[in-house]
């Protein structure tokens, strides 16, 4: 398929008389019509050319079905269902340049040109296109304030749990051998005999309730996984089959979930791994630890009390403080979502994020968190490298003293840096200065006397040590106070006051996965996420600039007939 970029065609003269026709007066225009009125041709073909090969067989216009994808994520639909707007709407076709007898195309097209954008990495093109349009128009810039905040993402896959994830990759490895090389596997394999196992998904029949036969079970999906693994890499074996996705996949469970010893008379024994406090032939760490041999991407992790498979989902957004009823002199818009694996802590991504958004440049002056994302190098590196003042609660000193409110926490203690010492509240100086390392991270160990804190009748409320001598562990000069700072800041009735302007993004979070269903993923691998989330990033500003357009409040919370009946009496 080849693609020779050209400029949108104007909307076709008999709907563009309709639609004035349907619209006119007071009724609002549908989002297409307004999205083309008032932002032209949004996603040039250029901008997606790279996608597309230059000789071949013309395909569709790739900026036109990158507008068709976003109007399917504001409007919810499905492939076949975009394809059906594009042929019977009239609004998509005003704003897709159509003609009346257009007959628009398979829905078909639509995936492949996902697959053809994912491949070659194009997945933030549309976000950032109109992103960029947005700031032409100045309805976005950078500095002021932005918020970002997390939320689970299930994958498209279902949950298995380890036994039936052991039994489900040997399943998956043969049916992709079945079909890439089925005389291979004719050949190799007693076809009837593995058929009877594993021709059924694994978590369809029932497995046995007791420990000794699910682990009798488990050996034998190992036994059956190691044999086929054989086969595939024998000699005389294709050596193109060891490179098939769900040969690999089951390769890594097996490593993953077995060990295999070998004993002096050369029998092989298979045993399960289990969770081992010493490290030895335990269980992988989460965050490579694989959950289905279908999505190599997704992990299985924990937060407070929710326990998913799947993703992590990073949002930022613009906010602007107004007073109530005043209607905003620019709407909120989404300015970066970043998809992650379930596993990394959201301090780990905030890097990332401002990257992100230095490349749009679109970095805020001041962003609003959640206690999950800054730490102390955070705070400062974002001020220095980017300019950026987060906002944001930071952990509280969990000392003892600090917890109990009793006694001298490491707050109470005066650092003089330039002499490398401390002084404690009831007046004495510290004995030692050592700096070193722990867990990677430069700090300074303050020790003071004991023939200090012995005779102190502050000693109880100091510290409990059975060295008695209190001890501080101090980050770098730079970032301590930086931490103290924040603590005390956070503390006051202006900045509680400022900071409540980042519970916003939580409404926002809710419309995405309402709006697009970004709750379940769609798609199988990180990267057709990640474009499943920039293309609803996308479709959800379009849905606020048409809001905002025509004068109506988003209202992002929807409620029941029984929660507005309180509302109105409360009010």
């Amino acid at each position: 398929m080849s693609v020779q970029p050209q400029p949108w065609p104007q909307p076709d003269p008999q709907i563009a008389a309709a639609i004035r026709a349907m619209y006119q007066g007071k009724r609002e225009a549908p989002l297409a019509v307004q999205v083309r009125d008032r932002l032209g041709e949004l996603f040039p073909d250029a901008a997606f050319a790279d996608a597309f090969g230059r000789a071949g067989k013309p395909g569709w216009s790739p900026g036109r079905l990158a507008l068709v994808t976003v109007l399917q994520k504001a409007a919810n639909l499905t492939d076949r269902q975009a394809a059906d707007e594009v042929r019977e709407n009239l609004a998509w076709k005003y704003a897709l340049g159509l003609s009346l007898e257009d007959p628009g195309f398979d829905h078909s097209v639509l995936s492949e040109f996902r697959s053809r954008v994912v491949t070659h990495e194009l997945e933030e093109r549309a976000l950032d296109l109109l992103l960029e349009r947005l700031r032409e128009l100045g309805l976005v810039d950078a500095g002021g304030g932005q918020r970002t905040d997390s939320t689970h993402i299930v994958a498209a896959v279902r949950d298995l749990n380890r036994l039936e994830l052991a039994g489900e990759s040997v399943r998956a490895a043969l049916n992709a051998l079945a079909a890439a090389c089925p005389d291979w596997v004719e050949q190799v394999l007693v076809v009837e005999d593995w058929s009877r196992r594993y021709a059924d998904r694994i978590d369809t029949w029932r497995l046995p309730t007791s420990k000794t036969k699910q682990d009798a079970l488990a050996l034998d999906y190992a036994k059956d996984g190691y044999t086929l693994l054989q086969a595939v890499y024998a000699h005389g074996s294709p050596a193109w089959l060891r490179e098939l996705p769900a040969v690999q996949s089951l390769r890594i469970v097996l490593v993953q979930n077995y060990t295999r010893t070998t004993a002096g008379n050369g029998h092989i024994r298979v045993k399960r791994r289990e969770r081992a406090e010493d490290g030895g032939d335990g269980l992988p760490p989460g965050p490579i630890r694989l959950a289905s041999p279908y999505d190599t991407d997704a992990r299985w992790s924990a937060k407070q009390d929710m326990f998913w498979n799947g993703y992590k989902l990073h949002v930022s957004e613009t906010c602007h403080p107004q007073a109530d009823g005043d209607r905003p002199a620019r709407p909120n818009i989404i300015t970066n979502v970043a998809t992650t694996a379930s596993t990394l802590p959201d301090s780990k991504a905030l890097e990332a994020i401002h990257q992100a958004l230095q490349r749009r440049r679109l970095l805020p002056a001041r962003h609003y968190l959640d206690s999950g994302y800054p730490s102390a190098e955070l705070i400062v590196g974002s001020a220095k490298t980017y300019g950026i003042a987060l906002i944001t609660p930071v952990l509280l000193d969990t000392s003892r003293q600090a917890k109990a409110q009793e006694g001298f926490a490491a707050d109470d203690f005066t650092i003089d840096w330039d002499n490398q010492q401390a002084v404690c509240p009831a007046g004495k100086t510290s004995a030692t200065w050592t700096p070193n390392i722990q867990n990677g991270v430069p700090k300074t160990v303050v020790t003071f006397a004991a023939l200090d804190c012995i005779p102190c009748p502050f000693k109880e409320q100091c510290t409990s040590s059975r060295k008695n001598r209190r001890q501080l562990s101090l980050y770098p000069r730079e970032l301590t106070e930086a931490i103290r700072d924040a603590r005390n800041r956070q503390q006051t009735g202006t900045w509680q006051r400022d900071y409540a302007l980042r519970a916003g993004v939580e409404g926002t979070i809710r419309q995405a996965t309402h709006t697009t269903g970004l709750r379940r993923a769609r798609y199988r691998g990180l990267p057709k996420t990640h474009l499943d989330h920039t293309t609803s990033a996308t479709a959800l500003n379009l849905i606020r600039l048409h809001s905002w357009w025509n004068g109506h409040p988003l209202d992002r919370v929807s409620h029941s007939h029984l929660a507005r009946l309180q509302l109105s009496i409360a009010a």
